[in-house]
């Protein structure tokens, strides 16, 4: 392990050097079998993420978060502004489940997961690796003076990184505006939709940004999940981890000599090559332990094992475990605080169930007109309210109409008796009802409406009628 003299590192951070300026980070090709599983992993996940908002589900977008109309999307359920306690509920069970998943696996799910780690390993340093080589070429690219090979491997990068981060930020108007929208703003031509254009130019420019420059500082700086982690992970929690019991020893890591009884030596099985420092992608030194710029990507795992394939040591000196694990050999357990974080997960995933089972396709309010009271009509009493009708479903909903089921009285719409409210729409409108006064037992009296789709109950609503305080 290190001693107290050499944890300078955690003054700063990987991506800035002394004089506070840019750090550029020139990771080496990662390969193994770990990152070969994270490819297949990435590929079936970028394939979702692409294809998510062009899919239906019962004529419902399977993703959408529609953030201005408060209309959201998930797996081809739709949740509108009606529903928001549903989506809150669904937003705190992430994270939960994340904060769970943390405490157990520590940051696994930004190496493996998340979007930023894909779209940045996945596929734009594999084509920076394509066009600018390996760590060695690509550090001497930086270097080299501006000729024409460094023209035009910037411009071709460059090139490629803007067009692909037009495509992300298309898909990115997608989850937002609905697929079949921005389909149709593109037909319909940038000229007649420029406010669009500008956006979908600021979310280009957005992405560009991000994985041309900004790239691992978005994990480093900006996202929220490595401060959490300081505070979800402790001793049990399984992580990206070097064995500094195995590789410091006695004397500490080394060089490796192959003529040497390094057991004997008392040196460490580490033999300091510094490739996991080379190929990490946010430029750390793993053997430093947990460290909130690791993503949990691997890439040392892999680079590591092959080292100690080649040099005749066992595999395994970075790896999946938790510093109990290394220190005192214990295997992983399910702590109290993570059946704590399961329980409560457990207990909003039942009321999520729950929330579904009760949530209406339809959804009807009537509201009394605020600031009128009753009129006298002879012997009957008229009040008027304001209806809005939210229909959830796929399906047109053509002959919409009231009954009134108690008291007996009468429904005047403002418009047709019949109306329509189409799929995934709401229609409003005005009506009064009139009640026989003799009917009246208060001046407030509960009022039981049924609405139908031609003969179909869609849903009922009550609502309160006023009339006169006493009665001859």
């Amino acid at each position: 392990m290190l001693n107290e003299e050499d944890n300078s590192f955690r003054d700063s951070i990987s991506t800035i050097d002394a004089k506070g300026k840019r750090a550029w980070i020139f990771p080496k090709i990662p390969k193994g079998k770990l990152y070969e599983r994270r490819k297949w992993v990435s590929y079936f996940l970028l394939l979702f993420l692409f294809a998510a908002p062009f899919v239906k589900v019962n004529h419902h977008q399977f993703m959408m978060f529609n953030v201005v109309e408060r209309r959201f999307n998930l797996f081809g359920f739709p949740f509108w502004p009606q529903d928001f306690h549903i989506f809150v509920i669904i937003m705190i069970i992430g994270v939960v489940g994340l904060a769970l998943f943390t405490v157990a696996f520590g940051r696994i799910f930004c190496g493996w997961f998340c979007p930023q780690t894909i779209f940045m390993e996945m596929l734009f340093r594999r084509i920076e690796f394509w066009i600018d080589g390996d760590r060695g070429a690509q550090i001497r690219l930086a270097k080299q003076e501006w000729n024409s090979e460094k023209i035009r491997k910037r411009l071709t990068k460059w090139v490629i990184f803007f067009v692909i981060s037009f495509w992300i930020a298309n898909v990115f108007l997608a989850y937002l505006i609905s697929s079949d929208k921005l389909i149709l703003l593109v037909k319909e031509g940038p000229a007649n939709n420029t406010s669009t254009l500008i956006a979908l130019f600021i979310f280009t420019a957005v992405f560009y940004f991000i994985y041309a420059w900004f790239r691992e500082q978005v994990c480093i700086i900006a996202c929220p999940y490595g401060r959490m982690q300081g505070v979800l992970l402790d001793d049990k929690s399984i992580n990206v981890a070097y064995d500094h019991v195995r590789g410091e020893k006695v004397i500490g890591r080394a060089k490796f000599n192959k003529n040497e009884d390094r057991a004997a030596s008392g040196k460490g099985d580490c033999i300091d090559c510094g490739l996991c420092v080379h190929v990490c992608p946010t430029g750390i030194d793993i053997r430093h332990g947990t460290q909130l710029e690791c993503v949990n990507c691997t890439a040392c795992i892999d680079e590591c094992d092959d080292i100690m394939e080649k040099v005749g040591l066992p595999k395994g000196l970075i790896r999946y475990a938790s510093e109990d694990e290394i220190v005192k050999n214990e295997p992983f357990v399910f702590t109290n605080r993570m059946k704590g974080y399961a329980a409560i997960l457990a207990i909003l995933t039942g009321v999520f169930i729950g929330m579904l089972f009760l949530r209406n396709e339809v959804e009807a309010t009537i509201l009394r007109l605020p600031g009128q009271l009753f009129q006298h009509k002879g012997d009957k009493i008229s009040n008027v309210y304001t209806y809005k009708i939210v229909n959830k479903t796929s399906i047109d909903f053509d002959k919409v109409h009231f009954e009134l089921v108690s008291p007996k009285g009468v429904i005047k719409m403002v418009g047709n008796r019949y109306f329509k409210v189409p799929k995934e729409g709401i229609t409003e409108g005005t009506l009064f009802i009139e009640i026989d006064q003799a009917v009246l037992e208060s001046d407030k009296t509960k009022l039981q409406l049924e609405i139908y789709n031609d003969k179909d109950l869609i849903d009922n609503e009550t609502t309160n009628f006023l009339g006169p305080r006493s009665f001859d």
